[in-house]
């Protein structure tokens, strides 16, 4: 898929390979893990007048890979199709407020990210 998420101690990290990774201007984006408010599943439809900050999308096709502003907020897209994404809400991140994502199984993605969440809070107790 392009698309793969890795954990390490204190952060996630979305790593991009192959096309995901030209169209994104980007091969990685890294988020620790106290930057994550919420991990949810659902559908996105991204504004009509998104700001690509670098990144490619072709609206028609649901294709968006970069980084785009939008209303004040950094989003940071990859995802090339209308079905369920993993979304992530952050902040204090350096620079995101919002990363979406498409992942062949989303609600095994976002159940992953929760557990590693909780998994870093007791960690640091």
């Amino acid at each position: 898929m392009g698309r793969k998420v890795l954990f390490g101690q204190h952060e996630l990290t979305l790593q991009l390979t192959g096309l995901n990774r030209i169209f994104a201007i980007k091969s990685k984006v890294v988020i620790p893990y106290e930057t994550v408010r919420h991990v949810y599943v659902d559908y996105f439809d991204a504004p009509k007048w998104m700001l690509r900050m670098p990144g490619t999308s072709i609206a028609s096709l649901h294709l968006y890979e970069g980084s785009f502003k939008f209303a004040n907020q950094w989003y940071f897209l990859s995802f090339g199709s209308r079905t369920p994404l993993v979304q992530l809400d952050l902040a204090g991140h350096e620079k995101y407020r919002h990363i979406i994502f498409q992942m062949d199984d989303p609600m095994r993605t976002a159940s992953d990210i929760r557990r590693q969440l909780r998994q870093a809070a007791e960690a640091s107790l």
